[in-house]
């Protein structure tokens, strides 16, 4: 007799490991490629593709980290201490 069902329902808004890596496994990449492209290609288009892939993590980054602190509500941010009466 097993407490735990066979079949567990999935949570609402919960998705798949599938779906959720190949983003961060992509950008993991692409900072790899910048990180090498930047310590052996010290000129020319090497530096350009450089900057080009290390920029695209920081752009994404940044954009996701706006995007959550202003779709949140600002009771969010600053919550209320509450006192103890």
């Amino acid at each position: 007799m097993n407490a735990m069902p066979s079949d567990p329902v999935p949570q609402p808004g919960a998705r798949r490991p599938v779906a959720v890596w190949p983003w961060p496994i992509a950008l993991g990449v692409l900072t790899l490629f910048g990180l090498l492209s930047a310590l052996l290609g010290q000129h020319g288009v090497w530096l350009a593709l450089s900057w080009g892939a290390l920029s695209i993590p920081i752009v994404v980054t940044g954009f996701y980290v706006a995007r959550a602190f202003f779709l949140l509500p600002i009771s969010r941010h600053f919550p209320t201490a509450e006192r103890p009466e």
